[in-house]
């Protein structure tokens, strides 16, 4: 058992949690690399210029991200539209990640808030959550501010909103996450973080951002906090 995952769950009161990683893959049926080509494609209908770079950007996030760069408001929403209605495509045929599930329900009966905290729309979170019988244990979502990429994780702000809402100080507040975004944006927050490599080549670089524990499973946090609920 990681012992160091026991004292830090041991010392928090609420669990934030990424969407994307730690809950499910959420384009698993829809693959993110299709999802970046269509948001291409909505930027060439409005006559943008694409460089060859942008045109093989696999992640649509970072799609967003350069479409706002560019400072037109109207094509930014247009984006970000396109983007919100894929995501809600997508939690259509997204894989729940193993043991995603007890983690969130375990840490409820354990007593801690649970909450959610994406650079994915809040519509695709509510909606798998919803779908997927989760929405009960889980308050605040907290998604992608609309059109404004420039406020998605690494900014701390998503972050430290989920922490007022559930009425925690930083501190007592841990995000679990896959993404050195995440990582970063706990470290910035001021909250704990768990780094969930669900790759071996992100076990090191998580440690050398700052993570405060890394896993490579769902399984080992439930573990903690069922095994906690039996003592």
């Amino acid at each position: 058992m990681n012992a160091g995952l026991g004292r830090l769950l041991g010392e928090v009161g609420a669990v934030l949690l990424d969407f994307d990683g730690p809950v499910c893959s959420i384009f698993a049926g829809y693959p993110a690399p299709q999802v970046a080509a269509e948001l291409v494609d909505v930027l060439r209908r409005h006559d943008v210029d694409v460089p060859p770079d942008l045109a093989n950007e696999p992640d649509p996030l970072e799609v967003l991200r350069r479409t706002a760069a560019a400072g037109d408001h109207d094509i930014m929403q247009a984006v970000e539209n396109a983007l919100c209605a894929a995501e809600r495509r997508a939690v259509e045929t997204a894989e729940p990640t193993p043991y995603a599930r007890e983690v969130i329900v375990a840490a409820r009966q354990a007593g801690m808030s649970v909450a959610v905290v994406s650079n994915n729309s809040a519509g695709a979170v509510n909606a798998y959550l919803a779908a997927h019988r989760l929405a009960v244990y889980i308050s605040p979502v907290v998604g992608r501010a609309y059109a404004d990429p420039v406020r998605m994780k690494p900014n701390p702000e998503p972050i430290l909103q989920a922490a007022r809402v559930v009425h925690e100080p930083a501190h007592r507040c841990v995000l679990i996450g896959d993404s050195l975004s995440d990582i970063e944006g706990a470290r910035a927050a001021g909250v704990r973080a768990i780094g969930y490599a669900n790759r071996p080549a992100k076990v090191e670089t998580m440690r050398t951002v700052g993570a405060d524990v890394v896993i490579t499973s769902m399984g080992e946090i439930a573990r903690i906090l069922i095994g906690g609920m039996d003592d």
